[in-house]
C-alpha cells in the first residue's frame, strides 16, 4: 500500500522532561490507524508533534513524501492535515456556517479524494444544516463535534486526526459519530483516531499502536489486538 504518513524515532520532550521515546508508526493511504494507552502516555503529544505544534527533538515525520521538520503548523495543514482537537475547539461566538468557512479550503491537486464543500457537509451531518443558524455555544456536546469534524473535513484533509474522537458524549451520539467515522473510511479517507472506546475501534482500525511512557509498546491489526486481551487490560486498564 502507498505509505502516507511515517514517524520514525520521534523523541519530544516538555522542558526537561522527555515525553516521547523513539515512537514510530505509519498510516497507509485509506487506512486507519490508532493509537491507544492511557492518558499521559503520549498520545496527544505524538499529534502535537505531527501538526507542529511541539518541536521534536529528534526522529522524522514524513507526510506525503514531505519531511515535516520545522515547518509551521499552518504550512503542515496546507500539505492535508486535518485536525480534530481534543475539546473541540469550535468558535462558539460564530454560527454553525461561519465555523465552517472560517478555515476552509479548496483541495490540494495531490488530493484524489473527492471534495468536501458546504453542501457536501450538511449532506453528511444532516444536524448541522439544521442548526447552521446557531452559534457554538447553543449546541450540545455531540453537536460541536459533529462540527469540529466538518470543519475538518471542509479543509479537504487527506489525512483525518481524531484526539478523543467521543470523549464525554452520549452512547446515542458515539454511536453517529462511529458511523461516521466508518462512512469516511470507505469514502477512502486516511485518519488518525485517539479514543477510549476499545470495541468500536477494533471494528473501524487496521491497525493499532499502543503507548506507554512515551514509547510503543505493541503495535497490530485489530485481530491480532482482540487475540491478545492481556494488552488491553495491561495497557488500557479495560
Amino acid at each position: 500500500m502507498n505509505t502516507l504518513l511515517k514517524i520514525d524515532g520521534l523523541q519530544a520532550s516538555y522542558g526537561h522532561a522527555q515525553a516521547l521515546f523513539g515512537v514510530s508508526m505509519t498510516v497507509d493511504a485509506g487506512q486507519v490507524v490508532t493509537l491507544l494507552g492511557r492518558n499521559g502516555m503520549g498520545r496527544s503529544t505524538t499529534i502535537k508533534c505531527l501538526f507542529g505544534l511541539l518541536a521534536a527533538k529528534a526522529g522524522s515525520i514524513v507526510f506525503g513524501g514531505q519531511p515535516l521538520a520545522r515547518m509551521a503548523s499552518h504550512q503542515i495543514a496546507q500539505l492535508g492535515l486535518g485536525l480534530v482537537p481534543e475539546g473541540r475547539q469550535i468558535f462558539h461566538n460564530l454560527t454553525v456556517e461561519e465555523n465552517l468557512v472560517a478555515t476552509a479550503r479548496a483541495p490540494r491537486a495531490a488530493n484524489p479524494l473527492a471534495p468536501w464543500t458546504l453542501p457536501r457537509v450538511y449532506r453528511f451531518f444532516p444536524r448541522l444544516q439544521e442548526r447552521r443558524g446557531n452559534l457554538g455555544w447553543q449546541l450540545s456536546g455531540g453537536e460541536q463535534q459533529m462540527l469540529a469534524i466538518g470543519r475538518a473535513l471542509m479543509t479537504n484533509p487527506r489525512l483525518l486526526v481524531l484526539d478523543e474522537a467521543t470523549e464525554g458524549l452520549a452512547p446515542i451520539i458515539r454511536t453517529e459519530i462511529w458511523n461516521a467515522l466508518a462512512a469516511l473510511k470507505q469514502q477512502g479517507l486516511s485518519q488518525i483516531v485517539i479514543d477510549k472506546n476499545v470495541g468500536a475501534l477494533l471494528k473501524l482500525a487496521d491497525r493499532h499502536y499502543v503507548l506507554e511512557r512515551g514509547a510503543v509498546v505493541w503495535r497490530g491489526d485489530s485481530q491480532q489486538l482482540r487475540a491478545e486481551p492481556q494488552i488491553i487490560h495491561q495497557y488500557l486498564g479495560v
